[in-house]
């Protein structure tokens, strides 16, 4: 009798921790799903933008980079019969990126914006990508200079998906943002498993 009642007792603490451990935005990151083709960019042209490719090649993922995506694009993209399915975008700024491209933060929301209003209007799955960690936020930017938080303000909230480099989510910055919107947050913690992730995310 005595040893049943310990069984169920040991049961009974499994299942609190586990009803515990548990939560919606947990089990959804977990069940979320998108599908090819991708169309990736970035805004703020952050260097990243070259591991996340790689990346997607290594998960042979049907994918096409254009830096300075725009509406067009996806039209264009539908009306040869192939339409994008998701839209990656790499937040996190580069003033050199933006320099020799020519373009400020401004131009980047701007094109983003409408960037995204269009995916929205195709039924394209937004995932928000912030993969270069805190070297690529605020924290490491020159005093002054905040168009890395710009770039994420213009792109995580309107996300369907954020899939974010652990380390540069030490603040809770996309935790917050993704708690607030009911959106989906797959963390890494490394950039090495960002291929795993993404074929998982995918297939």
């Amino acid at each position: 009798m005595k040893t049943t009642l310990r069984i169920v007792s040991l049961l009974s603490l499994i299942l609190f921790v586990l009803a515990g451990t548990y939560s919606p935005a947990f089990a959804q990151a977990q069940a979320v799903k998108a599908s090819p083709p991708i169309l990736l960019t970035a805004c703020g042209q952050g260097p990243e933008i070259s591991m996340l490719k790689v990346m997607i090649q290594k998960a042979k993922i049907p994918y096409d980079l254009i830096d300075l995506a725009t509406a067009q694009d996806i039209a264009k993209k539908k009306s040869g019969g192939t339409p994008y399915k998701t839209l990656i975008i790499l937040m996190g700024a580069s003033l050199k990126g933006m320099g020799a491209a020519g373009i400020s933060i401004d131009d980047e929301i701007k094109r983003t914006t409408e960037l995204i209003d269009a995916a929205k209007r195709e039924k394209i799955t937004v995932v928000g990508a912030h993969v270069g960690g805190m070297k690529r936020r605020a924290q490491g930017a020159e005093a002054g200079d905040n168009t890395d938080e710009l770039s994420i303000d213009a792109v995580a909230p309107k996300s369907d998906i954020l899939l974010i480099n652990k380390e540069g989510n030490s603040d809770s910055r996309f935790t917050v943002i993704a708690k607030q919107k009911k959106i989906p947050l797959i963390e890494i913690e490394k950039n090495l498993d960002l291929a795993k992730e993404i074929e998982a995310l995918f297939k």
